[in-house]
C-alpha cells in the first residue's frame, strides 16, 4: 500500500482535504467533500483506500451527478486543448500520450470522432490516456463508438476512476 504524506489526509481539516483532493475528479470537488464527510481516519492515508472510497462515491452518485462529471471532461485533442483551456492535469495527461503531436490528419480524425461520439452518446469520450499513445486512443475511440449507450456510460465512469487513480498517484509522487 502506498501511504500519502505531507501532511497525511487524516490530519487535514475538511477545507484542507477538499483543497488537496478537489481536482482528482475533473471540476468535481463534491467527491472530495463526501470522501472527507464519510470519516477522515488514518485509513485514508493509504492511496488505495482513498481511491476506493472516492471511486465508490462516484459509482453511488445520482445519474445526473455522474453525467455532470463526465461532461466536465474535455474532448481529447479538442478545442479546449488547442486553445490552452484545459486544467493542468488534463494538459499533462494529453501531452503524456502525445496528443499534442497529432498530424493534421490525426487531428481531423479526433475532431470527427469527438463530434460523432457526442452525437451518439451525449457526452465526451473519456479515456485514461496515461501509458497510451494517440494511435491506441484513436483505435479505442473507433471501437467504443459502437458500444450501447449504457455500456459506454459505464465505461466512461470506469475510465474516470482510472484517471483519478493516476492523479492520486501523481500527487503522491510529488509529495515523495
Amino acid at each position: 500500500m502506498s501511504g500519502l504524506q505531507n501532511p497525511k489526509p487524516s490530519r487535514l481539516s475538511r477545507d484542507e482535504f477538499v483543497a488537496t483532493f478537489a481536482d482528482i475528479y475533473e471540476h468535481s470537488p463534491w467527491i472530495a467533500e463526501q470522501a472527507f464527510d464519510q470519516g477522515a481516519g488514518p485509513e485514508l492515508d493509504q492511496l488505495e483506500t482513498l481511491h476506493a472510497r472516492m471511486s465508490a462515491i462516484l459509482l453511488k452518485a445520482t445519474h445526473e451527478q455522474q453525467l455532470a462529471l463526465i461532461n466536465a471532461h474535455p474532448d481529447l485533442a479538442g478545442r479546449a486543448a488547442v486553445q490552452g483551456e484545459l486544467t493542468q492535469a488534463s494538459t499533462d495527461e494529453q501531452a503524456g500520450a502525445g496528443i499534442h503531436l497529432c498530424t493534421p490528419e490525426e487531428f481531423q480524425r479526433f475532431t470527427g470522432l469527438n463530434e460523432a461520439y457526442k452525437a451518439r452518446f451525449g457526452f465526451p469520450f473519456i479515456m485514461a490516456v496515461k501509458g497510451s499513445d494517440r494511435h491506441k486512443i484513436l483505435a479505442a475511440f473507433e471501437q467504443r463508438i459502437h458500444h450501447s449507450p449504457e455500456a459506454e456510460f459505464a465505461c466512461a465512469l470506469a475510465e474516470i476512476n482510472k484517471i483519478a487513480l493516476f492523479r492520486l498517484q501523481a500527487l503522491h509522487a510529488s509529495q515523495a
